[in-house]
């Protein structure tokens, strides 16, 4: 009989189950039909050089080549690490609420958020017109705000 151990709800397991849930959902996104959700993290996969020698409309055009371990080599890359192997240990050390960042982007990043190329131009835009401003590796995405009491 499996009994649960006090291990498997560390704060160092969390933290990677919540990677590895953002992982999934931009998985999901990356692939699916809606333009507005597979191309930011399409145009994220090929800057990271996760998938190499391929355009967007390309790989948009035959996104079943994108597998799962693409989107965590991407997540690795945009976090500074040479492999999802690095990344995976680092992630280890972190705390759940150093990932929320990852589950905010996947579960709102596609139409009607606006982005941009840097961070920066993100959190410009959204001082001048409003929303929440997000990194998305290099990228920048401002977070629509649905009415006057939205929270993101």
């Amino acid at each position: 009989m499996h009994t649960e151990t006090v291990s498997s709800t560390s704060p160092e397991r969390c933290a990677l189950e919540s990677l590895l849930r953002a992982a999934k959902r931009l998985h999901r996104q990356a692939t699916g039909e809606s333009l507005a959700q597979s191309l930011p993290v399409l145009r994220r996969i090929i800057h990271t050089h996760t998938i190499r020698d391929v355009s967007l409309p390309e790989l948009r055009r035959r996104r079943e080549l994108v597998q799962r371990k693409h989107v965590l080599r991407m997540l690795a890359a945009e976090a500074g690490h040479e492999s999802w192997e690095a990344y995976r240990q680092a992630v280890q050390a972190m705390g759940p609420d150093e990932l929320a960042q990852l589950d905010v982007l996947s579960s709102h990043a596609g139409y009607p958020n606006h982005w941009f190329a840097s961070f920066e131009e993100a959190e410009r835009h959204a001082a001048a017109y409003g929303g929440r401003a997000v990194r998305a590796g290099v990228q920048g995405v401002v977070l629509a705000v649905q009415g006057p009491s939205a929270q993101i």
